[in-house]
């Protein structure tokens, strides 16, 4: 199957979906930003952890048999970043008090680092200030708001390109200190679409652009680079490894302002088919909430996970909340819940808390916690808002 790029025509309103549909038709004029040609894609896109955490910490990872990682995404704490700190001190008491084998190696940021435009000057305020006590490496791929340097109302004003702010932060030639934070290098990642190459786990990290697409809607296959790379690289993931697919926009979800995204979707599909290999697990941001899908391709389960409630939508209110069932009381459906794909099952979901995730992959589990926070200062609870296992080699998710 051939992927290509499509908008489908629709250029007088946004059509609704029914709730139980987890894909968004297709935008008839989306945006999409190029990378500017100013930036030198460079010849690999591997990265190796060892480059900041160390060979001495990846022989600890090794000898402990697992990795664990933080993950979350639109963390930007443009309208203040009281949610974003919580959830940073959160995420600090893991770090304190985790023996050093279960200690996050990481954090992979997904996407919407800084609101609203990507503006360098937005990364002391939403980045470096809310995470000047966390102690663990941060990876990042760009969001929509990383890239899109639009002017919003009460942003100031932004003469920087597409991505300036991500590339000074996350794509230096070398680790240095940043000129933000005195407490943080900045970091050495290849590309704004990139991999890590983690002892037990790949993560593909992709940059979905503005509006949901890798590639220029429209354009020929032969031009779709990133595409093209992605299917390199799913050919060529370790076996032995969990591989894991990080990209902002999500394929599905049951929100009511965004839903999935089809060329998202599309592209991960024909990727698998080309490749003849498959994400064991995608993780997403962009929808401000959580939500967990399992997705059953033949004999094979994957976990779909949406974890964007990362800072930006810092009260109840400005969380997304998922469509409504008109045909009850108070517009809820149960847990599982059937969509209108036939493969696909809501298994878990949150619209209220914000939260991250917390993963332990090793030579045959990967474990997915989904720890909550509050927007009225009481303590978060301890144990995990939701709990999911995925045998990644059986393709089972429990």
């Amino acid at each position: 199957m051939e992927y290509q790029a499509r908008p489908i025509s629709n250029t007088f309103s946004k059509l609704r979906r029914p709730f139980d549909n987890p894909v968004s038709f297709v935008k008839p004029n989306p945006v999409f930003k190029p990378i500017p040609s100013k930036h030198h894609q460079p010849s690999s896109l591997l990265y190796d952890p060892a480059n900041v955490l160390g060979a001495d910490k990846i022989a600890a990872i090794n000898n402990a048999g697992k990795i664990v990682f933080h993950a979350l995404g639109d963390t930007g704490g443009i309208n203040g970043t009281a949610t974003q700190d919580e959830l940073a001190v959160q995420m600090e008491n893991q770090l304190e008090a985790a023996a050093p084998a279960d200690a996050p190696a990481f954090f992979f940021h997904l996407g919407d680092v800084v609101y609203y435009n990507g503006i360098s000057s937005d990364y002391k305020p939403q980045f470096y200030e809310p995470y000047q006590y966390y102690r663990a490496p941060i990876f990042a791929i760009p969001g929509n708001h990383d890239g899109d340097n639009t002017v919003y109302p009460g942003d100031p004003p932004d003469h920087e390109s597409s991505l300036t702010g991500f590339f000074l932060n996350f794509c230096t030639p070398t680790r240095v200190p940043s000129p933000e934070s005195p407490y943080r290098y900045t970091m050495d990642q290849p590309w704004p679409y990139w991999t890590l190459q983690a002892p037990f786990v790949t993560i593909i990290g992709l940059y979905s652009n503005i509006d949901g697409s890798l590639d220029k809607p429209g354009a020929h296959t032969k031009s779709q680079h990133q595409y093209n790379w992605f299917v390199d690289q799913l050919k060529s993931a370790d076996p032995a490894k969990c591989l894991i697919l990080a990209v902002h926009h999500p394929p599905f979800s049951l929100d009511a302002v965004h839903g999935g995204y089809q060329d998202i979707l599309d592209a991960i599909d024909s990727a698998a088919a080309a490749s003849g290999r498959a994400p064991d697990a995608v993780f997403t941001g962009h929808v401000h909430n959580y939500q967990r899908f399992t997705r059953t391709t033949g004999s094979k389960q994957c976990p779909y996970v949406i974890a964007g409630a990362g800072g930006y939508a810092n009260t109840a209110s400005s969380m997304h909340q998922l469509q409504r069932d008109r045909a009850t009381a108070d517009g809820s459906f149960p847990l599982p819940f059937q969509t209108t794909i036939p493969d696909l099952i809501l298994e878990n979901y949150n619209t209220v808390n914000p939260g991250f995730l917390r993963i332990t992959v090793d030579a045959q589990i990967l474990k997915g916690e989904y720890f909550i926070n509050s927007f009225d200062n009481t303590p978060p609870p301890a144990a995990p808002f939701d709990t999911f296992e995925l045998d990644w080699k059986a393709g089972k998710v429990a």
